[in-house]
């Protein structure tokens, strides 16, 4: 495997972990409901689905948008992995209390939607890129459903200690990858 391969997947592995921290950072929260291991298999795996779902659509889209505006998909790429991390951290500052609804049936697709999203927007920016789509979408979803079946795990058996935290590095990893897409 030719290195700039190597150092390709590497990155997605470091993007993948970035996206899956808000999953994780929520499922701390959830894991410390009264939660069976089967829901939390079940829960994971629909993260899972979701984070290779979505950022498959942003990634469509982001090729339809790369062939219309040719040389500014670089740039429009970076900013929007910047930005998308840059939320990531000053979300986590504005934590509020409240009651985590069960993840059950619509409140499951409700609760994998809102942990995906971010994932749309970076499939997006992706999109106006050249990456190897495939991979990208299997370590989106893999490291998104493991991140969660550890933050669920975790929950049940220790307070929200990690939830900002891991929101904070993932942040900074998205912000890091936009600076190196604008500047590497």
């Amino acid at each position: 495997m030719p290195a700039a391969h190597f150092g390709d997947i590497v990155s997605l592995v470091f993007m993948a972990i970035a996206l899956g921290m808000d999953a994780f950072s929520v499922s701390l929260g959830m894991g410390m409901q009264k939660i069976r291991l089967k829901r939390i298999a079940i829960v994971g795996a629909v993260i899972g689905l979701f984070h290779v779902f979505m950022p498959f659509l942003g990634i469509l889209l982001g090729h339809f948008i790369s062939e219309q505006i040719g040389g500014y998909a670089t740039l429009s790429g970076g900013l929007l992995l910047f930005g998308i991390g840059a939320q990531m951290i000053f979300s986590s500052f504005n934590h509020v209390s409240k009651r985590l609804a069960q993840p059950i049936g619509i409140g499951l697709i409700f609760f994998a939607l809102s942990v995906s999203l971010d994932s749309f927007s970076v499939g997006l920016s992706l999109g106006l890129s050249e990456v190897k789509t495939v991979i990208a979408l299997l370590l989106f979803g893999t490291a998104s459903m493991v991140l969660t079946w550890t933050g669920m795990v975790l929950g049940k058996k220790m307070h929200g200690l990690f939830g900002v935290y891991s929101e904070i590095l993932g942040g900074s990893i998205l912000c890091g990858f936009g600076l190196h897409i604008l500047f590497g």
